[in-house]
């Protein structure tokens, strides 16, 4: 059952001609009748001319204008990396003992890092880590000795994009209270990755056969890209 905020909300959004963003986020803006500030969101469907299982997209990409959230970032390293990690601005550091604590289902934490060499350990976690998207990954910079640039990246506005089995990405660029500035920043970050994944798929046509913004609680609109991609 439709709550009244949301009955307020334009209807059939879906069903108009597609605009570009610029036109299409102060109409965004204008239906986040709610009290917190909600997120700004990409939803991307992969082009059906291809079959979805051959194209993999799996990066990261880091937004200029930030996420507005904060995120808590978990370090798994040797003792001797503790205070580098830590002064880095990570929230949790630890080795051992951590790792029993996260086999044991304690993952507080929205990003986790680690050095080479105790990915040898964390990799047996597979099946904890693996369902949340929690499992550090070389490709996506969460595997590294320079811990510095990992923590600073995912805490300063660093998101992954990720197709799921039907062939859908979905991504925020940011919040309601962003500027629109901001927020087109961030957007254009996002195709400027995507263009570069569609040269590393080998993809026949267009990568994105439609995409759609929306906010938290509100309604779709169909995205014109500037860009064929």
């Amino acid at each position: 059952m439709s709550s009244k905020r949301f009955k307020k909300l334009p209807e059939k959004t879906t069903e108009l001609s597609p605009e570009v963003i610029e036109k299409l986020l102060p109409v965004i803006k204008k239906n986040c009748t709610t009290k917190f500030d909600e997120s700004v969101d990409l939803s991307f469907q992969i082009n059906n001319k291809q079959k979805k299982s051959e194209i993999n997209i799996r990066t990261v990409v880091n937004l200029p204008g930030g996420t507005g959230k904060k995120i808590k970032v978990a370090v798994v390293c040797e003792d001797t990396k503790s205070d580098e990690a830590k002064s880095a601005g990570a929230d949790i550091v630890g080795n051992d003992e951590f790792i029993e604590k996260i086999k044991n289902g304690e993952m507080d934490f929205e990003k986790l890092i680690c050095t080479p060499s105790m990915m040898i350990k964390l990799s047996k976690l597979g099946k904890v880590l693996g369902p949340k998207g929690l499992m550090p990954n070389p490709k996506l910079g969460t595997v590294t000795e320079n811990l510095k640039t990992a923590i600073s990246d995912a805490k300063s506005g660093q998101v992954e994009i990720r197709n799921d089995k039907d062939g859908n990405i979905g991504v925020s660029i940011g919040k309601k209270s962003f500027t629109d500035d901001k927020l087109i920043k961030n957007f254009n970050a996002v195709i400027d990755t995507l263009e570069k994944e569609k040269s590393n798929n080998t993809v026949k046509g267009d990568l994105i056969k439609s995409v759609f913004l929306t906010s938290t609680m509100g309604v779709s609109y169909k995205l014109k890209l500037g860009k064929n991609i």
